[in-house]
């Protein structure tokens, strides 16, 4: 009997643990992280030789946001207005019928707008490659860059820190 008290004793002493096991039948799972309404992302020219972007900008369906100025920058939280998120969506659903064009130019950066609602079927990813460049385009292609870039910049400028 000395032995067996002795063997687990020994098997509690090597696991840490007492002998028992109790199994949990239901594991616990983490929730899902929220998924950004909009995310902005600004990639400078160059941008394959860096590991650590991050995006410009996170908005939430409820108007909570997280801005990071620059990759070296710590985010700050804060919102964003309801109004300027509508007309935002609006206007980025808008963009997804419309051609940006590429310029000739080799790497000049890109600049994307995710816009990720509830409905999967409704998300919208817009990417400007060079938004900088304006060679080769038409004026067509150089004005949606244009409402590109302003949906851009009212959003960022929307953001009202915590």
């Amino acid at each position: 009997m000395r032995t067996v008290a002795a063997v687990g004793l020994t098997a509690a002493i090597v696991t840490g643990t007492s002998g028992f096991a109790a199994a949990d039948p239901t594991p616990a799972q983490a929730p899902a992280p929220a998924v950004a309404l909009f995310t902005l992302t600004a990639m400078p020219a160059g941008w394959q030789t860096r590991t650590d972007l991050h995006p410009s900008l996170l908005i939430q369906s409820d108007g909570h946001a997280t801005k990071r100025a620059d990759n070296a920058a710590q985010p700050v939280e804060g919102t964003v207005p309801a109004d300027v998120i509508g007309a935002a969506a609006a206007e980025v659903k808008a963009l997804a019928a419309v051609d940006m064009g590429t310029p000739g130019q080799g790497d000049g950066g890109t600049s994307i707008i995710d816009y990720m609602p509830q409905a999967p079927d409704q998300d919208v990813h817009l990417i400007v490659y060079a938004p900088e460049s304006s060679e080769g385009l038409t004026d067509e292609q150089k004005a949606s860059r244009k409402r590109f870039d302003d949906v851009f910049q009212r959003l960022l400028n929307a953001f009202v820190p915590a």
